[in-house]
């Protein structure tokens, strides 16, 4: 999902490099940790209740339909832009960008409440190692998708448009309007059963 840390890779790769990227997706990668070890011991027991999980499904439901819809107004509205150079005075670093911006990302959360709770509690039928491995490969995801993205700005600058970003913000809301009523299914019948 074109979302905070996408924008913020985008535009410190546009301004400083390639080498920004993994500075991101290293703060990035210890609020992840953290959360990680936070579910080992013990976090998941909370997050995996039924009614915890069936009132996130459908809060996170409604909130990714609204998001979605408002991505897809920002687009035909006018709103949205991508202006890499708009954001010149704001500096906090990229490590620091990439823990804070992914902490603030409210699909953050909502991925670790849902999938991320699930898939760790499948890893960690295997122990401390099948975390371990699992973590290692949700951040080799990270690293692949965010390098990429990177290298494309710093190698095709030219070709990133509004258009093409509108594109993806279109494709990416219309996604979310798809998600959102799944999601607040998902948690009615969690809550009903």
């Amino acid at each position: 999902m074109p979302g905070p840390l996408l924008t913020v890779t985008i535009n410190e790769s546009y301004r400083q490099g390639f080498s920004a990227a993994p500075r991101l997706v290293a703060g990035h990668a210890v609020l992840e940790g953290g959360m990680v070890v936070l579910l080992g011991f013990g976090l998941e027991q909370i997050i995996t209740n039924t009614i915890f999980f069936g009132v996130v499904a459908i809060l996170g439901g409604i909130y990714l339909f609204w998001m979605g819809l408002d991505m897809v107004r920002a687009v035909r509205d006018g709103r949205l832009s991508l202006d890499l150079e708009s954001h010149a005075g704001k500096r906090i670093g990229p490590f620091t960008a990439g823990f804070t911006i992914s902490l603030a990302n409210p699909y953050w959360s909502l991925w670790w409440a849902t999938f991320g709770v699930s898939y760790l509690g499948r890893s960690l039928q295997h122990g401390i190692p099948g975390a371990a491995f699992f973590y290692a490969g949700h951040i080799s995801a990270d690293i692949i998708w965010y390098f990429l993205v990177a290298l494309l700005v710093v190698s095709g600058r030219r070709f990133l448009s509004d258009r093409l970003y509108h594109l993806i913000i279109v494709a990416s809301g219309g996604l979310l309007l798809l998600l959102g009523p799944k999601f607040i299914a998902d948690g009615l019948v969690k809550l009903a059963g």
